[in-house]
């Protein structure tokens, strides 16, 4: 994948695949093109909130009609409240609010407008959203920016409990060794 008019690939060349019930970690240095293999599988799939501004060299397949349920990096995007988001996602706020309250979000935080909450609490929303999203695929980019270490020991066991198939990438080491089932290691650039 290239950037840009740059000449110079993002990452070298690799092959690799995710199966059912796999959680499988992107691994290395920032700027080596994690993120970018993820905004590439995103494209692939037919999920994307941006426009992808590389061009690709190989293939990059990806199963067809895959629900992907997807953690950016970015809040920014957060506007109004939870209810809305339950709204516009499908999902039942009841069960949202009761996984962020286990997660430690104060009651009185549930009534805010997504705008006012501080990176972790948008962090554990939107971890929260996730997982209630019926998917074939969860890609979570850097989910645990900002989140606690009890909210860290949670959604550890969350997800040994719940097994979804993941692709992710975390710079957090013991997160990474407890979670994924394998990893995919990138070199320097």
């Amino acid at each position: 994948m290239i950037y840009g008019s740059s000449d110079t690939p993002v990452f070298s060349p690799m092959t690799f695949s995710v199966q059912q019930g796999e959680r499988v970690a992107l691994h290395g240095t920032n700027g080596c093109g994690k993120s970018t293999l993820i905004k590439a599988v995103l494209s692939h799939s037919g999920y994307a909130r941006k426009p992808v501004q590389f061009t690709e060299q190989g293939a990059c397949d990806t199963a067809s009609g895959l629900i992907i349920s997807y953690i950016d990096q970015d809040t920014s995007w957060l506007r109004g409240n939870i209810a809305s988001l339950c709204e516009e996602r499908g999902l039942d706020l009841s069960m949202l609010c009761t996984i962020l309250r286990q997660l430690g979000t104060e009651r009185s935080q549930l009534t805010k407008n997504m705008e006012d909450f501080s990176e972790g609490q948008k962090k554990k929303l939107l971890i929260a959203a996730s997982l209630l999203t019926p998917a074939h695929l969860y890609i979570w980019d850097e989910p645990l920016n900002y989140i606690d270490v009890f909210s860290r020991m949670q959604i550890e066991d969350l997800l040994k409990r719940y097994s979804p198939t993941m692709l992710f990438v975390e710079h957090d080491t013991r997160f990474r060794e407890e979670i994924a089932t394998k990893t995919i290691s990138f070199g320097d650039k």
